[in-house]
C-alpha cells in the first residue's frame, strides 16, 4: 500500500480510531482509579463518535422524517444507564465505523465518474501574435482564440480543426474504437485525444459549453440525485422497528433486566439498512459508467428495474440515424470509380449534410485519396459543387420512385456516378430487441417516418411489436402518456430533439448521444454515449442487478439481525459480544452491495 492511500485511509477513517484508542484508555484509567477522567473519556468518546448519528437524527426529526438511527441511540443511551460504558463505546465505535465505510464505499463507487473530470487539462497553450505559446487555464479561454493540441493530449475545448489533417481517438464520447481521421475545418470536440501529429483548433465553445463540460455535468446531477431506495428503506425500517419492540419486550418479560434489553437493541442497529442502498445504487452508476452509460437520475434504477413496456424511436435508435451509401454506380468514363468517388468525398467534405458525411465516411472507407477542392458552392435544394483539377463538379439530389434516396456526381450535364443511400439497420439490433422481448417487456416502435418504411423495419427484425408511424412529437409524448395511464411502468429510447417530450413523459427515459447535450439528453434520465443498440440491454439488465443486490443486501441484514436479537433475547448474546456481532454483519451487507460497482 502506497504512504499516500495509507494516509487517505487514516483520514477516512480518523473518528473510528480515537474511539477506538479511548477504549483501552479508559481500561486503564478505571485500573487507576481515576474515576472522573474515566467518565470523560466515557462520555468525550461516545459524543465523538456518534456525532453524525445524532445530528442526522436531529435533522429528520425537525424535518418529521422517520429516522433509522433510533435504535443505535437509543442503545447507547441504556448502555449509559446501566453503566455498561465498554458497550456504550463499542456501539459508538461500531456505529462511527459504519457510517465511515459508507462514505468510504461511496467514495469507491463514484471512482470511475470522477475519473471522467480529472481527464480534461486544467491549462492548454493558446497561440497569440507571432505564433507565441501562452500555457493559460482552460476557463480562461475565448471563443475565437487558436489553442495547440500536442500528440498524446486531451482536447480541452471544442474547435475547428486548422491543419489540413489530424487523428483523434473518439472512444470517450462515442465508443468508436479506431482513430477517426479529421479534416480541416471539421469539428473537434473535447475529451477526445491527439493519437497523431500536433495541430490547432480555433475554439468555438467556452469551457462552460463544450461538449466534454456538458457530460461531466450530467455525471454530477447523478451523483447529487438522492438514492430512491433509501425511502424503501424507510418503509423497512418501521416492520424493523416494529419487530425489535417486540423482541425486546420478550426478552424482558423473560429477564427483566434493562441490560436484556440493551442486549437486543445492540444487534438491532439498522445498519445494513442505512448502508446497502447508497453504496448498491451508487456502484450501479459506477459500472454503467464503465460502459459509457450516464446514469443522471438514480430514481431511474429503481423504475427501470420495473418496467414493462418498452418504447423505441426508429432513425437514429434502431436504425444507425444517418444515411449510408448502400450503392455506388459508374457510368461511361475515363476516370476511375476510386477517382470519381475521391472527388465526390473532396466536395462533400465542406457540407454538414447527412447525405454529404455517407459519401465522406464511404470514401474513407475505400481508402481512396483525398483531393484539394476549391471554390465549393453549397445551394440548399440545388446541392454542393467545387473545382478539382480545374474542372467544375455538381453533386445534387437526383429524381427517384422509391424511398431510397440518390445523388449523381455531374461534370457539366453529364452523369458521371450515382450513390444510393438507405438508413440501416444497428447490427445489434434484432438480437436485443428479441432479448428484451423473452424478459418479458412489451415493445412498441413510434416514429415520425412513413408506415411502410417502419413495417418493412419490423419484418425484417421479425419483432413482435406495436408499431405508430407518421407521429409528430407531441403524439409520441401522448402516446406515452396513455401508456402510463393504464398503469404500466413505461421507459422511452430515443435520440433526437424530436423524442424530448416523450422521454421527459417516461417513467424511464434514456436517450443516445453522439454528439453535445441537447434537448434529448436534457430531457432523458440516462444518456447513452455512442450509439450502440446493445447498450439499452445492459442498462436494464444493470439496473435489475443492481436492485437485485440492494434488496439482498436489505433483506440478509435485516434476517441476520432478527436472528441475532432472538439470540440475544435468549441471553445467547452478551451485549458486547452483540456490538461486535452487529458491525461484522454490517461489513457483510457492505461488502455484498459493493458487488453492484463490478
Amino acid at each position: 500500500m502506497s504512504s499516500q492511500k495509507f494516509y487517505s485511509l487514516l483520514h477516512a477513517f480518523f473518528v473510528p480510531l480515537v474511539v477506538l484508542a479511548a477504549i483501552p484508555l479508559y481500561l486503564l484509567l478505571v485500573t487507576l482509579h481515576q474515576s472522573s477522567f474515566s467518565m470523560v473519556i466515557v462520555y468525550g468518546s461516545v459524543l465523538f463518535g456518534s456525532y453524525d448519528l445524532l445530528s442526522e437524527t436531529l435533522v429528520s426529526l425537525i424535518k418529521k422524517q422517520f429516522a433509522l438511527d433510533y435504535i443505535a441511540i437509543l442503545a447507547i443511551v441504556v448502555a449509559l444507564i446501566t453503566q455498561q460504558y465498554i458497550v456504550a463505546m463499542v456501539i459508538a465505535l461500531m456505529t462511527a465505523t459504519g457510517q465511515k465505510l459508507e462514505q468510504y464505499g461511496a467514495a469507491s463507487a463514484k471512482a470511475s465518474l470522477t475519473k471522467l473530470i480529472d481527464r480534461l487539462p486544467r491549462q492548454v497553450l493558446v497561440i497569440g501574435e507571432n505564433q507565441q505559446q501562452t500555457s493559460t487555464p482552460l476557463d480562461n479561454v475565448t471563443v475565437g482564440q487558436t489553442i495547440l493540441v500536442r500528440k498524446g493530449e486531451v482536447v480541452g475545448l471544442d474547435g475547428i480543426l486548422q491543419e489540413d489533417i489530424a487523428l483523434l481517438d473518439e472512444a470517450s464520447l462515442t465508443g468508436e474504437a479506431y482513430p477517426v481521421e479529421k479534416y480541416q475545418n471539421d469539428a473537434i470536440r473535447s475529451g477526445t485525444i491527439n493519437t497523431g501529429n500536433p495541430f490547432t483548433i480555433q475554439v468555438t465553445q467556452n469551457s462552460t459549453n463544450s461538449t466534454y463540460t456538458k457530460i461531466i455535468a450530467l455525471v454530477k446531477s447523478a451523483q447529487e440525485e438522492k438514492a430512491p431506495l433509501i425511502r424503501l428503506a424507510d418503509k423497512y425500517s418501521t416492520y424493523f422497528t416494529f419487530i425489535t419492540a417486540v423482541i425486546a419486550a420478550a426478552a424482558y418479560i423473560h429477564t427483566p433486566s434493562l441490560t436484556s434489553i440493551l442486549a437486543v437493541l445492540v444487534v438491532a442497529t439498522p445498519c445494513p439498512l442505512i448502508l446497502a442502498t447508497p453504496i448498491a445504487l451508487l456502484g450501479g452508476v459506477n459500472a454503467a459508467a464503465k460502459k459509457r452509460i450516464i446514469i443522471k437520475k438514480l430514481a431511474s434504477i429503481e423504475s427501470l428495474d420495473k418496467v414493462q413496456e418498452i418504447v423505441f424511436d426508429k432513425t437514429g435508435t434502431i436504425t444507425l440515424g444517418k444515411p449510408v451509401v448502400t450503392e455506388f454506380q459508374t457510368n461511361a468514363t475515363s476516370l476511375s470509380s476510386d477517382k470519381l468517388l475521391a472527388i465526390a468525398a473532396s466536395i462533400e467534405r465542406n457540407s454538414l449534410h447527412p447525405l454529404a458525411s455517407a459519401i465522406v465516411n464511404f470514401a474513407n472507407e475505400k481508402k481512396v485519396a483525398h483531393l484539394q477542392a476549391k471554390d465549393v458552392k453549397e445551394t440548399v435544394g440545388k446541392g454542393i459543387s467545387g473545382v478539382i483539377e480545374r474542372k467544375t463538379y455538381l453533386l445534387s439530389k437526383l429524381p427517384s420512385d422509391q424511398e431510397a434516396m440518390r445523388i449523381g456526381l455531374f461534370e457539366k450535364k453529364k452523369l458521371l456516378a450515382t450513390f444510393t443511400f438507405t438508413d440501416e439497420v444497428k447490427t445489434t439490433s434484432k438480437s436485443i430487441i428479441n432479448q428484451l422481448t423473452r424478459m418479458g417487456l412489451s415493445l412498441a416502435i413510434l416514429t415520425g417516418d412513413k408506415l411502410s418504411v417502419t413495417k418493412r423495419l419490423v419484418d425484417q427484425l421479425g419483432i413482435d411489436a406495436t408499431v405508430k408511424a407518421e407521429l409528430s412529437p407531441q403524439d409520441k409524448q401522448e402516446i406515452v402518456k396513455n401508456m402510463k395511464s393504464k398503469g404500466k411502468t413505461v421507459a422511452m429510447v430515443g435520440d433526437g430533439i424530436n423524442d424530448a417530450p416523450a422521454l421527459a413523459m417516461a417513467d424511464v427515459g434514456i436517450v443516445f448521444s453522439n454528439q453535445e447535450q441537447t434537448a434529448a439528453t436534457d430531457a432523458a434520465d440516462i444518456v447513452i454515449l455512442g450509439g450502440n443498440f446493445s447498450l439499452v440491454l445492459q442498462t436494464v439488465l444493470g439496473a435489475k442487478r443492481t436492485i437485485t443486490i440492494a434488496k439482498q443486501s436489505i433483506f440478509w441484514g435485516i434476517g441476520m439481525s432478527i436472528a441475532a436479537m432472538i439470540c440475544a433475547a435468549w441471553g445467547l448474546i452478551p451485549p458486547l459480544y452483540g456490538a461486535i456481532l452487529q458491525e461484522v454483519i454490517d461489513v457483510v451487507v457492505i461488502i455484498n452491495a459493493l458487488r453492484a460497482a463490478k
